[in-house]
Parts: structure tokens; sequence; C-alpha cells
């Protein structure tokens, strides 16, 4: 189950570089890339499986896997908004409608959120 995990947190943290990536990328010309909807939804999928590992995980490993529930939640929910922004924006240069800058910035920068509450709240 741990080597499961580690694959998972793998591919949450390529999910993670598709979106901030492009992002940073296209900073001069804001745009939502329709890989950055494919990568917030790879963090969204990986995350729900790390966060049903857990429990498990706990029970086997307790100082290595000693879940914080609030602080997953909180990412969740950031995730989700991420999510809804880069298919709402995705939508938007498929139809050939222009992107605001706000709605660009919005699914990098919350990304980049994303990854600080990850790695800086303990």
């Amino acid at each position: 189950m741990t080597i499961l995990f580690y694959i998972l947190l793998f591919l949450h943290i390529v999910g993670a570089s598709m979106v901030v990536g492009i992002w940073i990328a296209n900073m001069k010309t804001p745009s939502v890339h329709p890989r950055q909807r494919d990568g917030a939804f790879v963090q969204l999928i990986t995350g729900i499986a790390m966060m049903g590992l857990l429990p498990v995980l706990h029970g086997q490993n307790p100082a290595e896997f000693d879940p914080n529930y609030a602080k997953l939640g909180i990412k969740f929910a950031v995730g989700l908004v991420v999510a809804v922004l880069a298919v709402i924006g995705t939508r938007k240069v498929k139809n050939g409608q222009p992107v605001s800058t706000g709605l660009a910035h919005g699914v990098g920068g919350l990304a980049l959120v994303n990854v600080a509450i990850a790695t800086i709240w303990q």
C-alpha cells in the first residue's frame, strides 16, 4: 500500500506541475490551456485516492502517515475551485471567447496556493 501511495503522490505532483508550469509559461499572455484542466483533474483524483489510503497506512505506520483532515479538506476545496475555473477557461478557449486575466491567474495562482498549503502547513 505504501508504494501505491507514493505513486499517487508522484502523479499528484505531476498534476500540480501541469497547472502551475503552464500558468508561468503563459504569464505574458494569460490564458487557460486544456492541459491545465487535465492537471487539475489529475490532482483531484490522486488526492482523493491518497485520502482514502491514509487511514489504512496510518494503522500500519502512525508516525509517517498521520492525516491532518483540516488541511486535506482545505486542499480539496481549493483543488475543486481550480478544476472548476480550469474547465470554465478551457470552454471559453474552445468557443473562441477571451479568457479574462483574473480567470487565468485564478487557475494558476490557486494551484500554487494549494502547493504552498501542502508544503508549508505541518
